[in-house]
């Protein structure tokens, strides 16, 4: 996140020794991304040697399809990758084809919509689907899409007489005046009983799911299709959308730029994204694995 400085001490280990995982589960943007955007040389090389040693690697991400280029050169094997927080799950090998969905029913999107109209005014949104994002027209565009439509909440959530319309992978929405933790805790007071509400962005930007999807849950289910058990799981992350999935994974680090509920969450901590925290740490597990195999 970097409101609070980035942390560059060692990593520090959780408690035990390390396991050997057969699963690492990585967010992006602020967790294996530099601030640039880019994957660096010393990351590229490590997730290639987790691939390598048998360690499968997730992208666990809030990023829709559409922006999964940056990694999709970098993912081995299997080619999946979780996006959206959870609604999807997109084979990169197969250009970015949806595997899963795990939709956000139209009808709760517009009670979500309703009820923080009403309980936090100045809220705008943005509505993000299996085909591109549309948006109000109060919503600020932080990346123009020259397919949008704009138009309010309402309409855009209007169910097409043919029943046709694309699935609602997420709600988004904005709040110019208001604090993102204090946007947060608002909207999950008012509409946490109709969806998954959480926070990726250092501006009050929030991601409305179905009810029960996360990164954690959807993450749950592709280690079940695998026989894989949370204790097999290294998961990485930065950010409240990553909370779930670092206290289900059964050992988990936060970043060194983390946000304080990440922190408070992971079992370990890594140094900041703009050092390769997730290289450093899977480095390390190359390592002690090849000790243990002489």
């Amino acid at each position: 996140m970097g409101e609070d400085g980035g942390v560059t001490s060692a990593p520090q280990r959780p408690d035990g020794p390390t396991p050997t995982p057969r699963l690492i589960a990585t967010d992006l943007d602020g967790t294996l991304l530099r601030d640039d955007k880019s994957v660096s040389l010393r990351t590229v090389a490590a997730l290639a040697a987790a691939e390598e040693a048998g360690i499968e690697v997730f992208f666990v991400t809030g990023r829709p399809a559409r922006w999964m280029d940056v990694v999709s050169d970098h993912v081995h094997g299997h080619g999946l990758a979780i996006c959206a927080n959870g609604a999807a799950v997109v084979d990169l090998h197969a250009g970015r084809e949806f595997v899963q969905v795990r939709a956000l029913p139209r009808a709760t999107a517009l009670t979500v919509v309703e009820t923080l109209r009403s309980s936090v005014p100045g809220t705008s949104f943005a509505v993000e689907l299996t085909t591109g994002i549309n948006y109000e027209p109060l919503y600020p565009p932080f990346f123009q899409d020259p397919g949008a439509k704009v138009a309010t909440a309402e309409k855009l959530l209007e169910k097409e007489a043919d029943d046709t319309s694309a699935p609602v992978l997420k709600l988004l929405a904005h709040h110019a005046e208001l604090a993102p933790d204090e946007f947060l805790a608002l909207a999950r007071s008012a509409a946490g009983a109709y969806a998954s509400i959480t926070l990726s962005s250092p501006t009050a930007l929030l991601e409305i799911s179905g009810l029960g999807v996360s990164k954690a849950s959807t993450l749950e289910l592709c280690c079940a299709e695998r026989g894989i058990s949370p204790a097999e799981v290294v998961a990485f992350g930065d950010m409240p959308n990553d909370v779930e999935m670092l206290r289900w994974a059964g050992t988990s680090y936060a970043m060194g730029n983390a946000h304080p509920d990440v922190l408070a969450a992971a079992s370990g901590r890594t140094v900041a994204n703009n050092e390769d925290g997730v290289a450093v740490v899977i480095e390390r597990i190359i390592a002690e694995r090849a000790d243990h195999q002489r």
